[in-house]
């Protein structure tokens, strides 16, 4: 995604826990683009303390903020029909509390520039694939977070919400479960998405890139499904 945007001429801010791979990404993304065009703050999303200082530092190097996505997730988890109170918690921060105070936090400056805000959730939020359940409560209530705050805020700011299905990269989680059993997830996949196939990151950063675009200046409160057509009822 953050290529998507520099690639259309934007300045990208990166946030994320691991400063590592975050300087790793921001040093890949210089190179490609430039260097004043991309900053990166190490910030754990959820903490609002860390906020602040972000917020000011962007405003004073950028004079605000057109574009906010909210895309910190992670769907693993058991597969036990009501896991544990503590996986509940650790799933709820880091799949709805990063965008809640991503949110809070930067809407003052959206609101400012009539911008747009993009939530992360995933199909696991709109029906029951198999993914956990507290993965896809979590995701599910993203979903009707973007709905309410569309609703309130338009027309000056408009909200969004993008349900990616499977999605395949080096390090993730498919990524992983095709080295352990590759003919099973070429089964699923096979069965499941009519498509028959993986989307890519690049497809998601694209959907991305539409909906925080003027060509989607008509469309709020929506929830964009890119899943090659997976979540599509059979009859």
């Amino acid at each position: 995604m953050a290529a998507g945007f520099l690639g259309e001429g934007a300045r990208v801010a990166l946030l994320a826990r691991t400063p590592e791979p975050l300087a790793a990404a921001a040093a890949r993304l210089s190179e490609a683009f430039g260097a004043e065009l991309v900053r990166a703050f190490p910030a754990d999303c959820a903490e609002e303390a860390a906020w602040p200082t972000i917020v000011d530092n962007l405003n004073a190097a950028w004079g605000g903020l057109d574009v906010v996505i909210a895309n910190v997730g992670d769907g693993r988890g058991t597969q036990d029909a009501l896991p544990d109170a503590a996986c509940f918690v650790d799933a709820w921060r880091m799949n709805f509390t990063t965008a809640e105070v991503t949110a809070r936090a930067t809407l003052p400056l959206l609101e400012a520039s009539g911008g747009n805000l993009l939530f992360i959730s995933s199909i696991a939020g709109l029906e029951a694939i198999g993914a956990p359940t507290d993965y896809s409560v979590a995701k599910s209530a993203l979903i009707a977070l973007t709905k309410q705050m569309a609703r309130r805020l338009a027309p000056q700011v408009r909200v969004n919400c993008l349900a990616p299905g499977n999605v395949l990269f080096p390090g993730g989680s498919w990524d992983a479960k095709i080295k352990n059993d590759p003919e099973r997830v070429a089964r699923i996949i096979e069965t499941t998405v009519p498509m028959k196939r993986f989307g890519t990151p690049e497809e998601m950063a694209d959907a991305a890139l539409f909906l925080c675009s003027e060509r989607a200046r008509f469309i709020t409160g929506t929830c964009l499904v890119v899943d090659g057509g997976q979540t599509v009822t059979v009859f």
